[in-house]
């Protein structure tokens, strides 16, 4: 064996550790709070004290985590509906309006997921103060679809592409007019990419923190309420019951989105025209 070739492999195991000790202090800390949400003590500590579901039951019948849940909800659907839209409009036209300013709105539309958070919130504070809505559920929904705007532009985008473009140039030769081809061609055939963006946009929503801090009014979203919480120790087992049931139902949609996505793009490959 070379030198050259005994120096690649010790470089890759070292590269391989450096990735499992980073994903393990990644992980692990996620994973300390589904443990000390079944602990019964309210210190956050070794040893265990015992297992309960008490802090489980807490969540329950306050109407405050309610009020605060059904924001969140109402919230995320309607910007992840909104981001959704947008999303596939813009990447369409990026793809296939063959104009400098629908590749310029396409780079724009990317840009929020380059800019800090804390800019994106007191930009927006300022803009919804100038237009007269102040800080709003109006205004959270503007910002959340502001931010989760990347997400389904990369998804839409990369589903678009990976359409062949002999579809479309068919449909557009047997006399379909642009829009009808889009809604009769192009969208059935990425449904898939649709509800998958539709997922993550929600997700996103659903779990921002930021762009709420500074537009929220007087109804507080699911990750505000769980900030004021984190103020009273005695609130801290029930924090982390919720946000055990939070990672959860996140990690089981995300997982259900990039099915869905990897599904569109297979048979993408699998059925070339």
């Amino acid at each position: 064996m070379s030198v050259a070739r005994k120096e690649a492999n010790a470089g890759g195991r070292w590269l391989g550790l450096y990735v499992l000790a980073y994903l393990v202090f990644l992980y692990l800390a996620i994973l300390l709070i589904p443990l000390f949400s079944f602990n019964d003590s309210i210190q956050a500590a070794f040893p265990l004290q015992g297992f309960t579901l008490g802090w489980y039951e807490t969540l329950y019948g306050n109407p405050a985590l309610s009020g605060a849940l059904a924001n969140s909800l109402v919230i995320g659907v309607i910007a992840a509906s909104g981001a959704t839209l947008c999303g596939i409009t813009v990447s369409y036209m990026d793809l296939y309006g063959r104009s400098p300013l629908a590749a310029t709105i396409s780079a724009a539309a990317r840009l929020p997921i380059l800019i800090p958070g804390v800019i994106v919130g007191i930009s927006l504070l300022i803009l919804v103060n100038l237009i007269g809505l102040g800080p709003s559920r109006i205004a959270i929904v503007l910002g959340h679809i502001l931010v989760a705007l990347p997400t389904t532009v990369v998804v839409m985008r990369s589903r678009f592409a990976a359409i062949p473009k002999t579809i479309r140039e068919a449909a557009l030769d047997l006399g379909a007019s642009d829009w009808t081809t889009f809604r009769r061609v192009m969208l059935p055939l990425s449904a898939p990419a649709v509800l998958s963006a539709f997922m993550l946009a929600f997700l996103t929503s659903f779990d921002e923190f930021i762009v709420v801090f500074f537009l929220a009014g007087t109804q507080p979203t699911l990750p505000l309420y769980i900030w004021s919480q984190l103020r009273f120790p005695r609130s801290l087992p029930t924090v982390m019951a919720l946000g055990t049931a939070i990672l959860t139902v996140s990690f089981i949609i995300a997982a259900l989105a990039e099915i869905l996505r990897h599904r569109g793009l297979g048979a993408a490959r699998r059925n070339p025209a």
